[in-house]
């Protein structure tokens, strides 16, 4: 940028730079493990509560590089939003949240696993050096990657409560690795697939197990809850379907596992809605941080390292906002005087009670949706102005 501007007064040429993010000896994968860990151990964990479920969480995005042809490893890969092909990589991220900051832990650019999807090859490098490992990584299937990523931010000292992925990660392995190696239980969504699940001594999969079972009535946040044991091999480790509606498409429905069986319906949806976080980090590293855009080599090992440059930019911007929004920030006496950011909000907090009397109305006097409607319209007028302002904001947001 310094250069663009004209204000660059530095004894070296940005040969120089290229030639610094080339290098393959620089492991920037550990770089932003441990920037991370520093700033979720040393600012964002000291402001708020220990009882705070803060999660680790896993995505994939597309790392495009449509107009290339000779980049290192480029492969054709699935573009979930245009449901199309393209040329580039899948940067595999884990992030680590709190509810209110998101903080991008590590990353991988995926390549194809499979030669038949491999449209470069990489350079020649001995396997046990940190480049090789590197590319060796980036052919292997994300189902591993993501477990070596989240094993490599436990020992760089990152800890959380769960861990949360969509369903194209959502597989028994998955979460059987992370249940047994890490110690970690998962939080995800499920795919409507023909995977078999353990549910009352059948095989079933997540389409028969809702056949089977009778649906709550009324305005309940989930339709279906249910136990089931997830396996894999020899291994298996206990689980809860939680059937909710898809506000997209109201006939149609969508299902959340969770590990932990003792954690209520209504906390596993609070819980996994956390994974929007890492939605929102793609967004704004795409359009505002020039990612994939700032650079255009073809090295493979530069393109880690700019990616690298782009996440320390997002951890600096996430302290920042932290900082400009959480009072606890501004001196020690606020910090001690000062409650902590909340995790949901006044209006979202009236809206939970709300739909828990109206399930107890409906389950203890059977009453018509018709008749549950006009009860809500009564009981909401009874509220003071300001209760109905704060649900009204949340209705026209939902």
């Amino acid at each position: 940028m310094q250069m663009k501007t004209g204000t660059f007064g530095e004894g070296f040429s940005k040969n120089t730079i290229y030639r610094f993010l080339d290098n393959a000896r620089t492991n920037w994968q550990r770089f932003t493990t441990l920037l991370s860990a520093g700033i979720i151990n040393g600012f964002m964990k000291p402001l708020t509560d220990k009882g705070r479920k803060d999660v680790f969480i896993i995505d994939d995005s597309l790392f495009d590089r449509s107009r290339s042809k000779k980049v290192e490893l480029l492969a054709r890969v699935f573009d979930h939003c245009s449901m199309r092909y393209r040329s580039g990589f899948r940067m595999l991220t884990l992030g680590w949240s709190d509810g209110n900051s998101f903080v991008p832990v590590s990353h991988c650019l995926l390549s194809a696993a499979e030669d038949r999807n491999l449209l470069c090859g990489g350079k020649a490098c001995d396997g046990r050096s940190l480049a090789g490992r590197r590319s060796l990584q980036a052919r292997r299937k994300a189902t591993d990657v993501m477990v070596e990523l989240v094993h490599s931010a436990r020992r760089a000292g990152i800890t959380a409560r769960y861990v949360l992925f969509d369903s194209w990660f959502s597989a028994p392995k998955t979460m059987v690795a992370l249940k047994d190696q890490e110690h970690l239980d998962t939080i995800a969504m499920v795919k409507k697939s023909k995977t078999k699940y353990l549910y009352n001594g059948e095989k079933l999969n997540v389409k028969e197990i809702y056949s089977r079972n009778k649906k709550r009535r009324g305005r309940s946040r989930y339709l279906l809850s249910v136990p089931v044991t997830v396996e894999k091999d020899d291994e298996s480790i206990p689980a809860r379907f939680v059937y909710v509606r898809n506000k997209s498409r109201r006939k149609d429905w969508l299902v959340i596992v969770s590990t932990d069986t003792e954690l209520s319906e209504e906390e596993i949806i609070r819980v996994y809605g956390k994974r929007w976080d890492i939605e929102v980090f793609f967004k704004a590293c795409k359009s505002y941080l020039n990612l994939a855009k700032e650079y255009r080599g073809i090295s493979y090992d530069a393109m880690n390292a700019h990616v690298a440059i782009v996440f320390s930019r997002y951890m600096m911007l996430s302290v920042a906002q932290r900082e400009n929004e959480d009072d606890k920030t501004i001196c020690e006496l606020c910090f001690c005087l000062l409650d902590e950011m909340e995790d949901i909000s006044f209006s979202r907090s009236m809206c939970i009670i709300i739909d828990a009397l109206m399930d107890a109305v409906m389950e203890y006097f059977h009453i018509t949706e018709t008749q549950l409607e006009e009860f809500t319209t009564s009981f909401i007028q009874r509220l003071p102005q300001y209760m109905q302002e704060a649900l009204e904001r949340k209705e026209i947001a939902a």
